[in-house]
């Protein structure tokens, strides 16, 4: 294959004014030798990202495009519409790409010769309860310990964090699809992988992840989130992880428990309360690594995680999810 050289930067953003400027000097802070390109796609927020954005364009070189859908799956099509070097690189307005990461990304897709190619998700709070729900994200005990979260060996993966894609892929297999409002990621790798081509995962890529700082705003994220994947297990059922299955499992569990003691059997409610001892040992466990009052926040954090993804996967695998603008 003809090496690879010239860069287009992709990243989809609504209401993100607080990450967007960062993410953004993390791109230009690359100091990539090839020809670049940044193409935002702005959906219809409602807090300063557009003034933000338009500031940025004035000043850098920054597209800006319309993702009126307002979802991450139309928005990366616009883009990518508008992209016109060979290699693409995803970046999402809640992250910063490590020094060298385009260099080195693009070096591995042109050694490879891999369709896509990604790494390690570091999520990383600057507050109490955020740096809880990091530590959950970068802990097999929070998101089940994907590769992407917790690192792994280099070579073949199911899927990656973001990516770094030929473009002549993107276009071949038509990008990511718009039906798919969470997890499109997965779904396009998985495109990749049946058509033969290869995603590559390389621990020495890193991108830092600013999760939600709230709880809703988590629970929201992770019940849609288990919406979707529950739908593209359904769908894919041959290509679905057996841990996906781990968190609608145990909310079934909890839930069957909490039910029996209503009904006057308290035994079952050793279950929960061992659940919530195991939660407050992993916050000792998490010592240093989670700071000053992430230790108390894990008890409403991981929970909120486990159970939002779990009882949003049973109601995707068995009601369907229905397309909507995601946040």
């Amino acid at each position: 294959m003809a090496a690879l050289r010239s860069v287009s930067y992709v990243m989809p953003v609504l209401n993100e004014e607080k990450y967007l400027e960062t993410a953004v000097q993390s791109i230009l802070a690359q100091d990539y030798e090839g020809p670049i390109e940044i193409i935002l796609a702005l959906g219809p927020s409602t807090d300063a990202t557009d003034a933000i954005a338009e500031s940025l364009a004035l000043n850098f070189p920054v597209m800006l495009v319309r993702n009126q859908a307002g979802t991450t799956s139309n928005g990366l099509n616009v883009a990518i519409a508008a992209a016109k070097h060979d290699v693409v690189v995803r970046v999402d307005a809640h992250a910063k790409l490590m020094a060298g990461y385009t260099k080195l990304a693009v070096e591995v897709i042109n050694q490879t010769g891999a369709a896509n190619v990604g790494g390690v998700m570091k999520a990383v709070g600057h507050r109490p309860f955020q740096s809880a729900v990091a530590w959950g994200y970068n802990s097999p005990f929070g998101l089940g310990g994907g590769s992407f979260h917790v690192g792994g060996q280099a070579g073949p993966s199911d899927s990656v964090y973001l990516g770094v894609f030929r473009r002549s892929v993107l276009v071949e297999l038509g990008g990511f699809d718009p039906a798919v409002i969470r997890g499109q990621d997965w779904e396009l790798n998985l495109r990749i992988r049946q058509s033969g081509k290869v995603v590559w995962f390389d621990p020495r890529l890193v991108v830092e992840y600013h999760p939600r700082s709230s709880w809703l705003r988590l629970a929201r994220q992770f019940y849609d989130t288990g919406i979707w994947r529950g739908e593209l297990t359904r769908r894919n059922p041959k290509a679905a992880s057996l841990r996906y299955f781990a968190p609608p499992v145990m909310v079934v569990v909890l839930a069957a428990s909490l039910l029996s003691a209503a009904l006057g059997w308290t035994l079952p409610l050793l279950l929960p309360l061992a659940y919530i001892s195991a939660i407050a040992g992993l916050g000792v466990y998490s010592g240093k690594r989670v700071q000053l009052g992430g230790h108390l926040a894990m008890l409403l954090a991981l929970p909120t995680m486990h159970v939002s993804w779990g009882a949003g996967f049973i109601a995707g695998f068995a009601f369907r999810a229905k397309p909507k603008t995601g946040d």
